[in-house]
């Protein structure tokens, strides 16, 4: 069960993240964007001196939103 709740989780955080960017992408797209987007989101904050991604709750969905509005952002540079 756990892994489709994630899978539901980073589809959330990617969909967030491609409103608040603009962007269109699809719903297997926002997906993957959101997971690989929890992962740099958790990287950030470690690097900040936060805890990253904690589980499911709001903290980590905002977390995995700024994740994944840099992915989109880099994907955009490149």
């Amino acid at each position: 069960m756990g892994i489709i709740l994630w899978i539901i989780f980073g589809g959330i955080a990617g969909w967030i993240a491609s409103v608040i960017m603009k962007s269109s992408h699809g719903m297997i797209a926002d997906i993957v964007i959101g997971i690989i987007g929890a992962l740099v989101g958790g990287f950030l904050m470690s690097i900040l001196g936060s805890s990253g991604v904690t589980g499911l709750n709001l903290y980590s969905l905002i977390v995995a939103v700024i994740g994944a509005i840099v992915l989109i952002w880099v994907s955009r540079l490149i």
